[in-house]
């Protein structure tokens, strides 16, 4: 509808177009001929007005003599008339088709009447004979009339005209079928384009995997046609969408498994506290109420930092902003594996720092405390007593990194790409030490979205014997100059 639509407009607005310049064309040849004829019809009346002065000149006779018609070349038609000196006409006399002069009726003298001897060019009707250009000239006494037919000049512009018109219809024809042609040539393209948005529109979208949409084909998006150009902005819509869609689903999929994992996670307490609490309320001798009330508090303890941890991530996801003030890198890292060492005693803890500008950042000191102890935390749970954990600090002009680098066992590399993902475990590769220790798979998601906000990044390299954790953050005079 919309192409036919279209098809129509365009049609409709090159053949106007066509129409006002082809009768624009026409107008100014008719025209231009019509004054072209006229000004040689004119210019043949004034030489027979004087042709016949002339005449009356040589010849000898009365009043009414009008012999110089008889004279030889007058064409048929030629009306000859002598006038008083009061402009009145005493004697007239036509031509006729037999070149024989013959006398003009009083009807036919009256038409002329009134012409004034001035050489100025009139047209006038004479009955029976038709439309004639007439002239009157006045000299040395002899003044004459002259007049010729137009019917000659009238036809040969009726005739232009009818020409014209035939051309410029045949001309409106020929073009309008080849206008119609290359439009529905070059819109077939668009009407490709349209299939296609139609086609997208009735795939389910809202539910759902969104994959496969059709594109317009390539013969359709080139850029230097207008339909082409069309066609590539719709390919790039499609692409967004089905992106924007794929995202979607990726996000909920996350967070289907986010939340079935959290449930878990919470369940596993909440059931271990029934477990016990039920055990105290039978007063079974099975075990011993200190030892239930222990296991209860230690479950409620885990269960509460998971529900902080989740509440933590909750409110980096909605951008809440954080604590600003400067915060200095190396004596936080360096307190971070102080506390690593008293909580870690059968791993080797050391560290380094390389500063060729202040290792200052602006940032939320306690939450940037808890990257580095959830860093070291991770590399204390998941490898081997005896490992090595080396945590060094440099800074530049440029940025501030911290890097914390074990000669463990090293992460899988099936499970590398979501290490920081919400819930990941390296449970099957990384010795994980279980109980209390091992965590709840959020500590590298915290480290990641605590970091983001403060407009750093965090990343990690992993083989055999070697895996680095290392955290990239803007120093605090950057920040201040793009503030």
């Amino acid at each position: 509808m919309a192409g036919r639509s279209l098809r129509t407009r365009l049609l409709l607005s090159i053949g106007l177009t066509l129409v006002v310049v082809c009768a624009a064309m026409a107008l100014t040849t008719v025209y231009a001929q019509r004054a072209y004829l006229l000004g040689n019809l004119d210019q043949r009346v004034t030489d027979a007005a004087e042709r016949g002065q002339g005449g009356l000149q040589r010849r000898a006779g009365d009043a009414g003599d009008l012999g110089f018609l008889n004279e030889r070349g007058q064409p048929a038609g030629t009306i000859a008339a002598r006038l008083d000196t009061e402009g009145e006409i005493v004697a007239a006399e036509f031509v006729d088709q037999d070149a024989v002069p013959q006398p003009l009726t009083a009807q036919q003298i009256a038409a002329l009447d009134g012409i004034p001897t001035d050489g100025s060019l009139h047209t006038r009707t004479v009955p029976g004979l038709g439309t004639y250009r007439v002239t009157a000239i006045d000299g040395d006494g002899l003044p004459v009339l002259a007049a010729l037919p137009m019917d000659d000049v009238q036809d040969m512009i009726n005739g232009l005209v009818a020409v014209e018109a035939a051309v410029t219809v045949a001309g409106l024809t020929v073009a309008g079928c080849v206008c119609a042609v290359v439009i529905r040539r070059r819109l077939r393209p668009l009407g490709r384009v349209a299939a296609t948005a139609v086609e997208v529109s009735r795939a389910p979208l809202g539910h759902g995997e969104v994959t496969g949409l059709i594109r317009v084909p390539e013969r359709d998006t080139d850029p230097g046609t207008e339909a082409g150009q069309v066609g590539a902005a719709l390919n790039r819509m499609i692409d967004h969408v089905e992106s924007s869609l794929a995202e979607r689903q990726r996000t909920e999929e996350r967070m289907r498994r986010f939340l079935s994992d959290a449930s878990h996670e919470l369940r596993t307490p909440l059931a271990s506290i029934l477990s016990y609490a039920e055990l105290m309320d039978r007063g079974t001798e099975k075990i011993e109420p200190k030892l239930a009330w222990r296991r209860v508090t230690a479950e409620s303890v885990r269960m509460t930092g998971l529900v902080e941890d989740l509440l933590l991530l909750a409110r980096l996801d909605e951008g809440r902003p954080l604590k600003r003030a400067e915060v200095e890198l190396t004596s936080l890292v360096a307190e971070a594996v102080w506390d690593a060492r008293a909580g870690g005693g059968d791993h080797e803890w050391q560290i380094e720092v390389f500063l060729d500008a202040p290792a200052v950042v602006m940032g939320d000191a306690a939450r940037l405390h808890q990257v580095v102890t959830n860093l070291l935390a991770n590399a204390r749970t998941h490898t081997p007593p005896g490992t090595t954990v080396t945590t060094t600090v440099a800074a530049t002009e440029e940025s501030c990194v911290v890097r914390i680098r074990d000669d463990g066992p090293g992460i899988p590399p099936d499970l590398l790409p979501t290490v920081f993902e919400r819930f990941t475990r390296a449970d099957t590769a990384r010795s994980r030490t279980g109980g209390e220790d091992s965590g709840t798979g959020l500590g590298l998601a915290i480290a990641t979205a605590i970091t983001t906000a403060h407009g750093g990044r965090i990343g990690v390299e992993s083989e055999p014997g070697r895996t680095v954790f290392t955290i990239e953050l803007p120093p605090a005079d950057s920040e201040q100059a793009n503030g």
